[in-house]
């Protein structure tokens, strides 16, 4: 019998979870970082005609935030045929 330590659903969900607590610190830094901690020095930077940090907690935040859910389907999409639990099989 498998040690339920090391089984492959345990193994799943752990890099799961992995991948989800780095987006979600991305996220984080994105949107209280940039949008309110380093505002001030991000301002320094002009995007467009307006400061960096405006830019950020206006709009930047909202791609990244798109662009974490893309990554995101891609990633799981690669853990889900690395596990064998895949939709396209």
């Amino acid at each position: 019998m498998r040690d339920s330590k090391h089984s492959p659903a345990r193994a799943y969900w752990r890099a799961n979870l992995r991948l989800l607590s780095m987006l979600l610190i991305v996220w984080f830094v994105v949107s209280y970082g940039c949008g309110i901690l380093f505002v001030d020095t991000l301002n320094q930077v002009q995007l467009g005609g307006y400061p960096l940090g405006y830019f950020f907690a206006q709009q930047g935040a909202i791609y990244v935030f798109v662009g974490l859910i893309f990554f995101y389907a891609w990633r799981m999409n690669a853990l889900d045929r690395r596990f064998g639990v895949s939709e396209e099989d």
